[in-house]
């Protein structure tokens, strides 16, 4: 299923059982009536996920509407003329942090911690896309500052709220497959692998490039920082010359000032299922290979990282792959064909498992297979969760506790593929103890007056 379908398909599900009778219930101090509409300010407004989050809350008050450039915010504005209009994210939370009940953060990764931790430092709830921040050192910042505030947070993973990823979980808790020593996740995208053209462009009219560079260090404008046509992945992989504006939209993604490549585009929406159903913790040890040398600007591409957990049930390996990288087992199970998905093996079966569907291998093994019974509520949307969280007091399914161990096990595989070593992690101190190079990814250096304190 493609993402903007999934995107669809969420946005119009049924209301359910009421997923907050199935979390934790913190005590918050409520200031709004349960039918009173909440006050919601959206930083990042373009393109397919900033049109996503505008309908998800557009039953709400949409006080503000903040972008970097305006030739997006003007048309976003004008069709809700009582909300505020802002280009700088800072003015935004200063002005009106006092109003605001929820902040929903969608611009490229780098910036993700600075709005955040400026807006829950207001007591402001946090919605924030993945992967959660851009170093291990903004996430435990990010987890600290919703903790001391008592915060209702949501990391964008949207498929957690399926019906599919629950049903998955519920089969991998009935011992279906016997106990699950083994985890290969893969899918075929690519980010980076390519350096951006050389040579001075102008800046176009409208466009905030500072302001959009952020905590980044300063370099020259280019087209393909931020938009463009889609693209061949084969052009980007064997650096064939394509205009700059076939360069892929959101192509940020690609230079690791401001984003993680393709590991860090969808390892959070994979890996959740695995971290959810087998209730992993951080990982123990970490190593990411390529056959292609990590470069200083942009990401890497045909990553393979492995990561070993400690687990109730003993030691358990996971494995994930991108780009042309697959794991050597799927004609074994026959998924050759499939350009994603998450495969658990256990001791008497496999599990395999997309955004859309999930199956029992060897098929003929589990024909007559009746599922347990479902036991984990329907979400009522991943928006919703967070919304009706901050309405009646909860816990959301991606609170910043639970997403922070997610994405932070994405961002050090990267780090391990930029050491070119194996990592051993300490989650206490958030520290790898057998690489100091380490530190410079784990915190990484920000441009003056952008830093989080």
């Amino acid at each position: 299923m493609k993402r903007r379908t999934f995107l669809k398909k969420t946005a119009t599900m049924t209301l359910g059982a009421g997923v907050l009778g199935h979390f934790p219930v913190p005590l918050l101090a409520q200031s709004k009536n349960v039918s009173e509409k909440l006050n919601i300010g959206l930083v990042g407004v373009g393109g397919m996920m900033g049109e996503y989050h505008l309908a998800e809350t557009s039953n709400e008050n949409q006080i503000a509407f903040c972008d970097i450039d305006e030739r997006i915010l003007d048309p976003v504005c004008s069709k809700r003329p009582s909300a505020k209009r802002y280009v700088d994210w800072r003015e935004m939370i200063d002005e009106l942090g006092h109003k605001l009940d929820g902040i929903v953060i969608t611009t490229p990764d780098h910036t993700h911690a600075a709005i955040a931790c400026a807006a829950m430092r207001k007591g402001i709830h946090c919605y924030c896309e993945k992967p959660l921040a851009h170093d291990v050192w903004q996430i435990r910042q990010m987890q600290k500052q919703a903790a001391e505030k008592n915060l209702v947070t949501q990391m964008g993973t949207q498929v957690h709220a399926s019906s599919n990823y629950r049903r998955a979980v519920e089969i991998l808790r009935s011992g279906a497959i016997g106990k699950v020593q083994d985890v290969q996740v893969w899918v075929a995208v690519v980010w980076g692998g390519k350096p951006a053209p050389r040579g001075t462009v102008e800046i176009p009219a409208g466009l905030h490039w500072d302001l959009w560079l952020g905590p980044a260090a300063k370099r020259p404008y280019q087209p393909c920082y931020l938009s463009g046509s889609a693209e061949s992945y084969d052009a980007l992989r064997n650096d064939i010359d394509v205009p700059e504006a076939c360069w892929l939209s959101g192509n940020w993604r690609s230079f690791w000032d401001f984003g993680s490549g393709g590991m860090g585009d969808m390892a959070c929406h994979l890996i959740d299922l695995a971290f959810w159903g087998l209730e992993l913790d951080y990982p123990r040890t970490i190593e990411t290979i390529s056959p292609f040398q990590p470069d200083s600007d942009f990401a890497g591409i045909d990553l393979t990282s492995r990561f070993l957990f400690e687990t109730k049930d003993g030691p358990l390996s996971l494995t994930w792959y991108d780009g042309k990288m697959r794991p050597p087992m799927l004609k074994k199970y026959g998924l050759e064909n499939k350009n994603y998905g998450i495969l658990f093996i256990g001791e008497t079966g496999a599990l395999y498992v997309n955004y859309a569907e999930h199956f029992l291998l060897p098929k003929e093994k589990f024909i007559n297979f009746e599922a347990p019974q479902e036991k984990i509520p329907e979400s009522p949307g991943h928006h919703s969760e967070w919304l009706s969280a901050i309405r009646k007091g909860g816990k959301t399914s991606c609170n910043f506790d639970y997403s922070g161990k997610l994405s932070e096990t994405v961002l050090l595989a990267l780090a391990s593929y930029r050491c070119g070593q194996k990592f051993e992690y300490d989650s206490t101190t958030a520290s790898v103890s057998n690489c100091p190079e380490a530190d410079q990814y784990l915190r990484q250096a920000c441009r003056k007056g952008w830093d989080l304190e």
